[in-house]
């Protein structure tokens, strides 16, 4: 099948801000149109005639899929594949493909700026500097705000996949005892399992790795918040659907938690606002969904998206969902 003419990118700049190559790309796809944004009311335009319709965050429901007969394929840019819908793909027989662990040291690395951010209180501090309060300071460093050191603390991790394995060996790096939620993981050959609420109730940190869906939404609510440690701390890198936003806020603004690193909000952009920009805490840094975005983990999306168009074309089966 000749793909060449019949393949278009319809949501480029949440994959580059022209920083990485698409050369693998275009030879997988050599004619291939690349749109930074496609608002819903040019969608069916720029799909009409394509085979190839290459997506982020783009949503195809089972209506765009029925209005544009030629689409043979849904490369998505991302793990997730909640934008489309797959029944809707397989009927039509649309295949639907997405990448994997591309983004893993990306997503560590930022769970541990988190991490590190809240311990050593960089917000606070930063804070008391621009107040002068280091000028006025009798002695030569302010310890206003107690630092913990990581090691010995233990880390619990909620969703024990690529990502959440690959953030236990980094803890473990820093000394520290790790464990792992029950309901989001089977194997009882890797770290002990433990049910949620002790999880929450003996964890220092808490890092939620697991995807969005009816069994997961709103897994950290008013009643899980009660359970953590006053003292601990809640990263979340995987979807804002996962906490209660308003209760989470109530929780760090009443001292019943020690802080939340969050770079992902329930909905995204947050044109209607979200409770966790409403405030400004010290112990809370919440970051635009960036986690993922190192430059070389959004070269590798790309490279694997190249493969999966070069894969479906000879037959194969590389990253297919559908």
């Amino acid at each position: 099948m000749n793909l060449a003419m019949h393949a278009a990118v319809l949501d480029f700049a949440t994959l580059s801000s022209r920083d990485i190559d698409t050369a693998p790309l275009d030879r997988a796809a050599p004619c291939i149109v690349y749109y930074d944004v496609t608002p819903p009311e040019l969608l069916l335009q720029r799909l009409a005639g394509l085979q190839v319709a290459v997506i982020n965050k783009v949503r195809i429901d089972a209506a765009t899929i029925a209005a544009i007969p030629d689409l043979k394929l849904i490369a998505l840019a991302a793990t997730g594949t909640d934008n489309v819908d797959l029944e809707a793909a397989r009927k039509a027989g649309v295949a639907v493909t997405n990448i994997r662990a591309y983004c893993t040291a990306s997503v560590v690395q930022h769970v541990f700026a988190l991490i590190l951010g809240l311990t050593q209180h960089l917000k606070a501090y930063e804070a008391d500097l621009k107040a002068d309060g280091w000028r006025d300071s009798p002695q030569f460093c302010m310890l206003g705000h107690p630092i913990r050191e990581l090691a010995g603390k233990r880390l619990g991790i909620v969703g024990y996949g690529v990502l959440g394995g690959a953030v236990a060996a980094a803890a473990r790096a820093f000394g520290m005892e790790v464990c792992v939620a029950r309901r989001m993981a089977s194997d009882g050959s890797r770290p002990e399992r433990l049910p949620l609420p002790e999880l929450l109730a003996t964890s220092d940190i808490v890092s939620l790795h697991c995807p969005l869906n009816s069994s997961t939404e709103n897994l950290i609510g008013e009643p899980e918040l009660e359970l953590m440690k006053d003292d601990a701390l809640l990263i979340n890198t995987a979807r804002g659907g996962l906490i209660d936003g308003d209760a989470l806020v109530r929780a760090l603004q009443g001292n019943r938690l020690g802080g939340a690193g969050i770079d992902v909000l329930r909905r995204e952009p947050p044109v209607d606002g979200d409770p966790l920009l409403d405030v400004d805490l010290d112990n809370l840094i919440v970051t635009p969904h960036i986690a993922w975005a190192a430059r070389e983990a959004r070269q590798r999306a790309l490279e694997q998206i190249a493969q999966c168009i070069e894969s479906f074309a000879g037959g194969g089966n590389f990253g297919r969902v559908v």
